[in-house]
């Protein structure tokens, strides 16, 4: 345990900061309009410094997964759900990923599986959708799902990553909001 502690200190020390939840970025997103102004799932657009619906053309997916990433840091869950559902590739790994975080934020553990399961269907080397598959199986008391979850980011070139922080630190009880 001690050993993994020390890793744990290393790689927060050699990334500045343990890689924030559902981005290569180490840091939260920043709020923005979307999340301090705009309501119901809307997308705050720059250009007419407006408001407007998720669904919107002028929006693509990476639009949409970062608008929704914001609204869960910022704990507005079913505005994430809402500009998810909006996504145009509704098999992106990103996006069933974030759906299936969200709705394990929001208690629905079983359909958070489901999307978990969907995403590494798509892509099995998406370690992030394997760490947040492992955080909800160490909510559930499955231990044994969680360090396999572990096993496979580790084999899949996780190693040293936030993926895996996030995990071992569930696993040794250390709770987090992500």
């Amino acid at each position: 345990m001690k050993t993994t502690i020390l890793s744990l200190a290393a790689v927060t020390l050699m990334s500045g900061a343990a890689l924030a939840a559902g981005s290569d970025s180490t840091t939260p997103p920043k709020p923005t309009e979307t999340t301090t102004v705009c309501q119901d799932g809307q997308i705050f657009d720059a250009a007419t410094k407006t408001c407007l619906d998720s669904k919107a053309d002028l929006f693509d997916d990476t639009n949409r997964y970062e608008a929704a990433r914001e609204m869960a840091y910022a704990g507005q869950y079913t505005e994430a759900l809402t500009v998810l559902a909006s996504a145009e590739n509704a098999s992106d790994p990103r996006i069933l990923n974030y759906k299936g975080f969200v709705n394990r934020k929001l208690g629905h553990s079983d359909l958070a599986m489901a999307y978990y399961t969907a995403a590494l269907k798509v892509d099995p080397d998406y370690i992030l959708a394997r760490s947040y598959m492992g955080q909800g199986l160490v909510a559930e008391g499955d231990f044994v799902g969680a360090r396999n979850q572990l096993i496979e980011i580790r084999a899949r070139g996780g190693e040293g990553s936030w993926a895996e922080a996030s995990l071992e630190q569930a696993l040794m009880g250390q709770v987090s909001d992500w």
